[in-house]
C-alpha cells in the first residue's frame, strides 16, 4: 500500500508557552482518505494531528547556536557521576546536581533542548519550582528518555537490543501531559561484535516503532543509533557501517510512516574507533560525517545534534565547529551529556558553595559548542581538564 506525507503548514518555529501548560486535552491522531484519481484505489494518509506542534518543536530545538544538553543519565549512572566526587546516591544529591543545571543563569542562550530522565521530569528544585517550568522560563525545551535500557540481544553476536516499546504509547502521552515535547530512544550498534545483521535490522526497527508512537503522542523522537567508539578499527569501517545502520534505519522510519520533518536525529560522529592507532583530524571527522549524512540524511529532517560518545569536551566541540565551515541542508548542532557536565561536576564537588563557579563551567562549555554549531569556535583558552578523554569501554547509560 503506498503511503504519503501530511503536507505540512507553514508556521512558526517559536512555540507559545501555553501550549506547554499541564492538564491540557490530549488530540487524537487522525486518518484520512484521499482519492488519488477517479480510477485509482483510496490510500491511507496517516499524520498526527499533532504535525504542526511537531515541527514547531523540531525547529525550535534546532535554531541557530543552540543545541541539546542530555541530562537523562538513568538514576544508577548519575549515581557513578556522583561516586566520582565522593556522593551518596540519593535522590536530594541527584535533585542537588540537576538543579544546578537547569537554574543556570541564561543557559538557554546556548542549550534549546534537555533530556530529562522521568525522575526529574516529575522534580522540583531545591526551591521547589518544577525542574520542567525552570526550563521553559529559560526558553528551553523539556525533553524524556523514554527507552528502557539495553539488554542482550538472543541468536546475535554477544550483541544488544534495546526495550521499551511496552506501554510506551501511555507513557509518552502521560510525558506530554507533564510538559515534555521531545523524546529520546538509545540503541547501540557495535563494529568489533559484527555488527549482525539482526542486530542491525533490530535497532533500526525499535527506533522506527518508538518515533512513530513517540508523534502520535505529540513528542518529537530523537532517534539516535549510537555506533560505539569501542574497536580498533579506523574510519573507514566506522563510515561502513554507519551507511549501512542508517540507511536500515531510515527505511522502516518510513514504513512506519514516521514524519521526516518531525524528527531529530542524534547520530555518532564518523571517528576510527577509540583504540585505533590512526587518529583522525577534526577536518577528517567533518568530511567523513558530512559524507555519510548526504549520503542517507533526508533534508526533510530538520536536526542533527551528534552525541560525543565519549570525546573529550574539546574534541567534540572542534568536531562540531569543522562540520560547520561550509553550508548543509541541516542544522548540525549538539546533544553532549559528558562533554558538556565533565568539568561543571568536578567543579562543584558536592558543595553549596561551588554552584555558582560550576554553573559558570557549565555557560563556557555550552557557549563554545553554541559557537561551533555556528562555525566560529577557535579553542582558544580551553582548560586541561577539557582536553581529557571520556572514552568508556562497554559503556551503559
Amino acid at each position: 500500500m503506498a503511503s504519503a506525507s501530511a503536507t505540512l503548514l507553514k508556521s512558526s518555529p517559536i512555540i507559545d508557552k501555553s501550549e506547554w501548560i499541564k492538564g491540557q486535552n490530549l488530540r487524537h491522531p487522525s486518518v484520512c482518505f484521499v482519492q488519488c484519481n477517479p480510477t485509482s484505489a483510496a490510500f491511507t494518509v496517516r499524520a498526527s494531528s499533532y504535525a504542526d506542534e511537531l515541527v514547531k518543536t523540531a525547529k525550535t530545538v534546532a535554531s541557530p547556536g543552540r543545541g541539546i544538553l542530555a541530562m537523562d543519565e538513568s538514576n544508577a549512572t548519575c549515581g557513578k557521576r556522583l561516586a566520582s566526587i565522593g556522593l551518596e546516591n540519593t535522590e536530594a544529591n541527584r535533585q542537588a546536581y540537576r538543579t544546578l543545571l537547569v537554574s543556570a543563569p541564561g543557559l538557554g542562550d546556548y542549550i534549546s533542548g534537555a533530556i530529562l530522565f522521568e525522575e526529574t521530569l516529575y522534580q522540583s528544585t531545591i526551591d521547589g519550582k518544577k525542574m520542567v517550568d525552570v526550563l521553559v522560563e529559560q526558553k528551553i525545551v523539556p525533553g524524556i528518555k523514554v527507552d528502557k535500557g539495553l539488554v542482550p540481544l538472543p541468536g546475535s553476536n554477544n550483541e544488544s537490543w534495546c526495550q521499551g516499546l511496552d506501554g510506551l504509547s501511555s507513557r509518552t502521552a502521560a510525558y506530554y501531559q507533564q510538559g515534555a515535547r521531545f523524546a529520546k530512544w538509545r540503541t547501540v550498534v557495535s563494529i568489533p561484535n559484527g555488527p549482525s545483521a539482526l542486530a542491525v535490522k533490530e535497532a533500526a526497527w525499535g527506533l522506527a516503532r518508538y518515533a512513530a508512537i513517540s508523534q502520535d503522542s505529540g513528542l518529537v523522537p530523537i532517534v539516535e543509533p549510537e555506533i560505539l567508539l569501542d574497536g580498533d578499527h579506523g574510519i573507514d569501517r566506522t563510515f561502513e557501517v554507519a551507511q549501512k545502520v542508517w540507511a536500515e534505519v531510515f527505511f522502516y522510519l518510513a514504513e512506519n510512516n514516521v514524519m521526516f520533518e518531525g524528527i531529530l536525529l542524534k547520530p555518532s560522529m564518523v571517528t576510527p574507533g577509540a583504540e585505533c592507532k590512526d587518529k583522525a583530524t577534526p577536518q577528517q571527522v567533518a568530511d567523513y560525517t558530512l559524507k555519510l549524512l548526504h549520503r542517507r540524511i533526508p533534508p526533510a529532517v530538520p536536526g542533527i545534534m551528534f552525541l560525543s560518545g565519549g570525546q573529550s569536551e574539546v574534541e567534540a566541540t572542534l568536531n562540531l565547529n569543522a562540520m560547520n565551515q561550509s553550508p548543509n541542508p541541516w542544522h548540525v548542532s549538539f546533544s553532549y551529556a559528558r562533554a558538556l557536565q565533565n568539568t561543571c561536576l568536578k567543579t562543584w564537588g558536592g558543595r553549596p558553595e561551588n554552584v555558582k563557579a560550576a554553573q559558570d563551567t557549565l555557560l563556557v562549555r555550552a557557549k563554545a559548542n553554541s559557537l561551533a554549531q555556528l562555525g566560529k569556535y577557535t579553542g582558544e583558552g580551553e582548560s586541561e581538564e577539557a582536553k581529557k578523554g571520556m572514552f568508556v569501554k562497554g559503556y551503559v547509560y
